[in-house]
């Protein structure tokens, strides 16, 4: 069995191409893939990996200034999910694109997921899903609006147009592990929203601590890494990727018509040129001489869909 962590941690990070090389090797040396994004805002990603070589890591990233409580959740899987790794340095650990965005300074009130579900059916609270369209297509919470973005960076522009449906409302947020709750509940309360919650570890915490005859989740949670979906328990889900628009597919979509492996699918069959889909027949080529050679990959999908 593999030990998968997420996690996430805003903190301040003066130098992190310098934090970047010594954790990097860390990973290597301890047999870890997936991926972490460092910037000066903190850290956030995905690994996966032997027990020890996880924990080691674990222990490095708590080491690191303003980490001591830096949190992660845990599951398990017969397989790696990921076939490499990345340790990468980027402008924003998750993108949003609003440089006055802080959630070190202030963010919506966290509801533990025992209390979700009394929250989001009180009459007076509006649910919204921050996560991106091709997530939200395969699962939400029962009533939550669906802002239908393709990216988190199109969040505050959906906010601008639509924040007059949401006039005296409290307003409850979620997504998959808490970190987009983290600047989207921030960037509210900067807007005038009096108050807002989200949900604490997010619906992945949800799924593991709320027993299936008590939840209000519908279908499958979008996960980045290669099981692609889990659901109740965290229990790995029937979805696969589409490698040519990295959405998510069933099986059964595999015999749809449109549906030619790492080239297109149901949902981008139109959205890519003559062009675009003889590269991904390339592609999709040298993957498999690649497999001929013992060799595997599953490309990386982070958070914020880059």
């Amino acid at each position: 069995m593999y030990t998968i962590a997420a996690l996430y941690h805003f903190t301040r990070f003066d130098d992190p191409d310098a934090i970047r090389s010594p954790l990097l090797a860390l990973c290597e040396a301890g047999k870890i893939s997936g991926s972490l994004l460092l910037a000066r805002e903190g850290i956030n990603g995905t690994i996966a990996g032997p027990r020890a070589g996880v924990d080691a890591v674990l222990a490095h990233l708590r080491a690191l200034p303003g980490c001591a409580d830096l949190e992660w959740k845990e599951s398990s899987s017969q397989a790696q999910p990921f076939r490499r790794l990345k340790v990468r340095v980027k402008r924003e650990i998750v993108t949003m694109g609003q440089p006055d965005v802080d959630p070190r300074a202030k963010v919506g009130h966290y509801v533990e997921p025992a209390e979700w579900n009394a929250l989001i059916q009180s009459p007076d609270v509006a649910v919204i899903d921050t996560r991106n369209d091709y997530e939200v297509a395969i699962g939400s919470f029962d009533g939550a609006v669906n802002p239908e973005t393709a990216s988190f960076r199109d969040f505050p522009a959906w906010w601008e147009a639509n924040r007059h449906r949401f006039h005296n409302k409290r307003v409850a947020m979620f997504c998959t592990g808490g970190i987009r709750c983290e600047k989207s509940t921030n960037y509210l309360l900067g807007q005038g929203v009096e108050e807002v919650y989200h949900l604490k570890g997010g619906i992945l915490k949800y799924l593991e601590e709320v027993p299936e005859d008590d939840s209000t989740w519908q279908g499958a949670c979008f996960v980045f890494d290669g099981r692609v979906s889990v659901g109740h328990g965290l229990r790995e889900g029937p979805h696969r990727l589409c490698h040519a628009c990295r959405r998510p597919i069933l099986p059964q979509d595999t015999a749809r018509p449109e549906y030619e492996d790492g080239v297109a699918c149901h949902h981008c069959i139109h959205e890519t040129t003559e062009a675009d889909k003889t590269r991904f027949r390339e592609r999709q080529k040298q993957m498999a001489l690649a497999k001929a050679r013992g060799e595997n990959h599953i490309r990386i999908v982070h958070e914020d869909g880059s």
